[in-house]
């Protein structure tokens, strides 16, 4: 199980990640100059409804959105992952997916913020990481 504290020292460790709070939500976020790589991310009154009306329901516990490379991708993720990854209809069409903390562990956490990180990264400081951990 995951936490909002190991997203925060996750996303901190990336090259050039910071912190903000605020926005219309007054919750955390993570990200680089160019857009977020990842954010706390709570149910609307419409996203309750429309779950509602598709028979579902908000998990319990902490939820963090993060970029995914593609509708393509977001699509594989939640086929191959429907424990601790899901979506909702206000990121229909985003490549976007939300991810339950208490349901994901922190290895799988890690590589979940890494990929949203690589998304926006500059291509030479993405390079140099992926070179350094022998992904390249």
């Amino acid at each position: 199980m995951a936490t909002l504290d190991d997203v925060r020292e996750i996303a901190l460790a990336l090259p050039g990640v910071t912190e903000q709070i605020g926005g219309h939500t007054g919750e955390p976020s993570w990200r680089l100059p160019n857009g977020q790589i990842a954010w706390v991310r709570g149910p609307s009154t419409v996203d309750l409804r429309q779950l509602a009306d598709l028979g579902l329901e908000w998990p319990d516990g902490p939820v963090i959105g993060v970029r995914v490379a593609s509708l393509e991708e977001k699509a594989t993720l939640l086929a191959a992952e429907p424990t601790g990854l899901f979506s909702i209809p206000h990121f229909d069409g985003y490549p976007g997916l939300l991810v339950q903390l208490e349901a994901v562990e922190r290895d799988r956490l890690a590589e979940i913020i890494a990929d949203a990180w690589l998304m926006r990264a500059p291509v030479l400081v993405a390079k140099r990481w992926l070179e350094e951990r022998g992904l390249d």
